[in-house]
């Protein structure tokens, strides 16, 4: 069996599953549940100072094919229990489960007496390592706190300095991707001396508006407002910031937890491969409970297994060489589709698609009843759409080409005026 055993700013655990800072993390019950589940560390539901009153409703969802859930919009604030009946579960819970990764994630006001004051709190409970929640994009924000500071790269250099300075646990930045570019607030922590950054927070939504009264949802008392998105709708946005990091010459080597629409080991997998060294789940465990890291577990072993892969660290990052700016795609490079006659069914997707809105390289022929769909590979630019469109997996697949040319970027194109003409 692979080792799934992981060590994320010096902390060890069992395997790369946590749960991330969230409602499945807000008390001991929830937590101790989790970890006799079998998930591998957890990020304690953010803790603070001011206090803290939530509404009703708080989520909201978007909804796909038979109600499955693509993301969940939430206005929840952080924890709005007590502070020190927080600090006391902790406590018990990182002394009853010593093999567990257990990070608090901490938001208070922006200034440096309080943050001294609670981190002092927070190191005496025996937690592994705080996590700043820079990113929550609601409730918070407004009293300049959450997505207000993960926005502004001067003010995540100067609380994370300040955590360094008071605080001798490892400090992790979690980042908000309400941002232009996600890497400024990775350097801005690293300058400030974060020993890891976690991303992505939620994203600034509105699921959807109920058209008869008018309002968005959740609803509350008539009225709504913007709240966070999570779920598995978020995952390529996660993983393009935890790869722009990843890649950054000024953050390489800095460690990242990964956050975003983890809903399978295949997920957890991919983020591995960009460079994560463990992920945060919250969406999943609370769609489908926590035995859900069961699957993960089981499937990440066997995929190891089947490669080879010893441990992690046999693969992280392993995707990370094949990622490039477009301007250095070979533009030789050509695939064409190829409708497998066997498997299709006939319903013409791909050929609405190409026809209407693409190169209109799809040919259709109808005889005896039967509809015929085939490629025009003099048309075709291999731009997957048909294959995207057809509901039979791997009836429409995109074949290389051997094209003769050499590589050629758009750097070297004669085309662009700016091309290296050496």
């Amino acid at each position: 069996m692979a080792d799934l055993t992981t060590r994320f700013v010096g902390i060890k655990s069992p395997n790369p599953f946590w749960l991330a800072s969230a409602p499945p993390t807000d008390k001991a019950y929830n937590v101790v549940r989790a970890f006799e589940a079998g998930w591998g560390g957890a990020v304690w539901k953010t803790l603070g100072e001011t206090p803290i009153v939530n509404v009703a409703s708080r989520y909201s969802a978007h909804y796909g094919k038979d109600r499955q859930v693509i993301g969940i919009n939430n206005i929840e604030l952080i924890t709005d229990r007590p502070l020190l009946i927080n600090l006391d579960e902790i406590s018990r819970v990182k002394r009853d489960w010593p093999d567990r990764g257990l990070i608090v994630s901490v938001m208070v006001p922006c200034e440096e007496e309080a943050w001294q004051r609670i981190l002092k709190q927070i190191e005496a409970t025996g937690a592994d390592g705080v996590e700043l929640n820079f990113g929550c994009p609601h409730g918070m924000p407004e009293r300049g706190m959450g997505a207000a500071v993960g926005q502004v790269p001067d003010y995540v250099t100067m609380v994370t300095q300040w955590a360094k300075k008071h605080a001798h646990l490892p400090v992790v930045v979690k980042l908000t991707p309400n941002i232009t570019d996600i890497r400024l607030s990775a350097r801005a922590a690293k300058t400030g001396g974060a020993d890891a950054v976690s991303l992505i927070n939620t994203i600034n939504s509105i699921t959807h508006i109920d058209l008869d009264t008018m309002v968005c949802a959740p609803a509350v008392g008539g009225q709504s407002t913007n709240g966070g998105y999570c779920g598995p709708a978020v995952k390529p946005i996660a993983l393009n910031m935890v790869s722009q990091i990843a890649l950054d010459p000024n953050t390489a080597n800095l460690p990242i937890s990964g956050i975003g629409g983890i809903n399978t080991w295949r997920d957890a997998a991919e983020f591995i491969a960009l460079g994560a060294v463990n992920v945060q789940i919250c969406t999943a465990a609370m769609l489908y409970g926590f035995k859900i890291v069961d699957d993960m577990i089981d499937g990440l072993s066997r995929w190891m297994d089947n490669k080879g892969y010893q441990s992690i660290e046999d693969f992280r990052g392993q995707a990370l060489p094949h990622q490039t700016s477009w301007q250095h795609l070979d533009l030789n490079y050509k695939t064409i589709a190829q409708i497998d006659p066997v498997q299709c069914i006939g319903c013409g997707r791909c050929y609405a698609a190409c026809e209407d809105t693409s190169h209109q390289a799809i040919h259709y022929t109808h005889n005896d009843g039967i509809r015929n769909f085939s490629v025009i590979e003099t048309e075709c630019v291999g731009c997957n759409l048909c294959q995207i469109t057809c509901p039979v997996e791997n009836c429409i697949t995109m074949v290389a080409e051997n094209t003769g040319e050499p590589y050629l970027n758009w750097t070297q194109h004669p085309l662009n005026p700016y091309a290296n003409k050496d």
